[in-house]
């Protein structure tokens, strides 16, 4: 079972602070540790801005080893766009958090993930009423992504 969480309208300073926000969720829900925001700040001090997926997108994440308890997936939607460095994609005002607690279930729920993506996910979130519709569609776009896993 995946811990769905979002937040909505934040305002951040920067991609860190955008970073840490959308990290943050996960630790609020319970599916990251206190110190999986700062893994995935690394991540891209580390390897620049690979997380920054399409156009004002970003999936942030850290290795499973970083603080992940167990699956969650979070939507934040930004108050005003962040630049990331990206030089094709910035600026990003939607953020993808997720954590897993081992490899298999990273795989498998960053490939749930990128096919709802595929299928229009970051639309629908951006389109969203709210932090409630923006739960509303994960949720969806996951347990569809279960059901054609399954």
């Amino acid at each position: 079972m995946t811990a769905v969480g979002a937040r909505d309208g934040v305002a951040a300073d920067g991609w860190r602070d955008a970073t840490v926000a959308a990290a943050e969720v996960l630790v609020e829900m319970g599916a990251a540790g206190e110190e999986y925001p700062a893994a995935c700040v690394r991540v891209v001090e580390a390897n620049g801005p690979y997380i920054v997926l399409t156009k004002g997108l970003a999936l942030v994440h850290a290795r499973p080893e970083d603080g992940a308890i167990s699956v969650g997936v979070a939507a934040t939607r930004l108050a005003a766009p962040v630049e990331f460095g990206h030089p094709d994609n910035d600026p990003v005002d939607l953020l993808l958090s997720f954590c897993t607690p081992g490899p298999d279930a990273h795989v498998a729920t960053l490939s749930a993930l990128a096919r709802a993506l595929s299928a229009g996910l970051a639309d629908r979130l951006r389109a969203a009423a709210g932090r409630d519709g923006m739960i509303a569609e994960l949720e969806g776009a996951l347990e569809k992504e279960a059901r054609t896993d399954g």
